[in-house]
C-alpha cells in the first residue's frame, strides 16, 4: 500500500458515507504537473495523489468551501506548515471547525498540529531550512547593503499577486494594493509601488505567516518572499513569543476593537 492509495481509500470512505461533500487534494494534470484537485464524487478518487511535487497549500480554497451559512463538510489534504495555517484561520474565524476534516500528511519530521486523520510517517529528522543559512548571511550585512539587496529583488516583481492569490492568509474583499485610486500605492508597475506592495503585504502578514512558502514557489521570477515573511516570522517570536498557526490563537499585534470601540 501506498500514501496515495490510503489517501484515495479514506477519501472514499469520506465521500461514500457523506461525510463531505468534497475532498481537496492533489492530481497529476495533462501535462504531468502536479496541480489542486477537487473531487466530489466517490467514483473520482483515483485522482488523487501523493508524491514530492504536492507543494500547493490547498488551505487557501477553505474559505470559498465553507462560506458562513453553508452546512456542507470538506476535507482538506494538508501538509505540517499547511496544517498550522488552518489554526490561524481557525483564530480568525474564518469558517467553524466542526465543518472541516482535515487529512495530515506527516512528512519532513514533522507532524501536523491539526488533523482528524493522518496518514504517513513522520522522517527521521527535518528537512533543512534554506531560509536560515540566508537570513543569518543578510544580517551580517550593513543596512544600506540589506536594502541594496530587497530593492533589487522588488524590482523584478511584475505584479501578478500570483503570491498573494497562494496565500491562505490574503483574504481582504478587495486588496489595499491593487486600488488605482488608492492614496498609499498604485498600481504601476515602479520600484516605489513594487516596494509598497512587497513591504506592506509582510507586515499585513506579521504574526499570522505560517512559513508555508506557497508565496515564494508561486513567485514566477522568483522573488524570495519567503525569506522576508520568514525574518518578520522571527522578529515575532523573539518579541512576543508567537509562532503562528501553533495554536488557534489570534497574532499577538492584532487588535479586536469592541462595537463601542468600533
Amino acid at each position: 500500500m501506498t500514501l496515495a492509495t490510503d489517501l484515495q481509500d479514506l477519501a472514499y470512505d469520506l465521500l461514500d458515507s457523506g461525510q463531505v461533500s468534497v475532498v481537496i487534494g492533489y492530481e497529476v494534470g495533462p501535462h504531468n504537473r502536479v496541480r489542486p484537485a477537487f473531487v466530489r464524487d466517490k467514483d473520482g478518487v483515483d485522482r488523487l495523489t501523493w508524491n514530492e511535487d504536492c507543494h500547493h497549500n490547498l488551505t487557501v480554497y477553505l474559505r470559498e468551501h465553507l462560506k458562513p451559512g453553508d452546512t456542507d463538510r470538506v476535507a482538506v489534504v494538508t501538509k505540517p506548515a499547511d496544517s498550522r495555517a488552518i489554526n490561524v484561520l481557525l483564530a480568525e474565524n474564518a469558517f467553524s471547525r466542526d465543518r472541516l476534516h482535515v487529512i495530515g500528511i506527516a512528512c519532513d519530521g514533522e507532524t501536523p498540529v491539526v488533523h482528524d486523520t493522518l496518514l504517513g510517517e513522520p522522517g527521521a529528522s527535518p528537512v533543512s531550512d534554506p531560509h536560515t543559512d540566508e537570513l543569518a548571511r543578510l544580517d551580517e550585512l550593513s543596512p544600506a547593503a540589506r536594502l541594496d539587496y530587497w530593492l533589487s529583488q522588488f524590482d523584478r516583481c511584475i505584479r501578478c499577486y500570483a503570491c498573494r492569490q497562494a496565500c491562505p492568509m490574503c483574504s481582504c474583499p478587495t486588496c489595499l494594493y491593487e486600488r488605482d485610486d488608492s492614496l498609499w500605492v498604485g498600481m504601476g508597475t515602479g520600484l516605489d509601488e513594487k516596494r509598497a506592495f512587497h513591504l506592506g503585504r509582510a507586515f499585513h502578514l506579521a504574526g499570522r505567516c505560517v512559513d508555508c512558502n506557497a508565496c515564494e514557489e508561486a513567485c514566477p521570477v522568483d522573488i524570495p518572499i519567503g525569506l522576508l515573511n520568514r525574518k518578520i516570522a522571527d522578529e515575532m517570536a523573539q518579541s512576543f513569543g508567537h509562532r503562528a498557526g501553533l495554536k488557534p490563537v489570534l497574532s499577538p499585534i492584532i487588535t479586536i476593537l469592541s462595537q463601542e470601540e468600533g
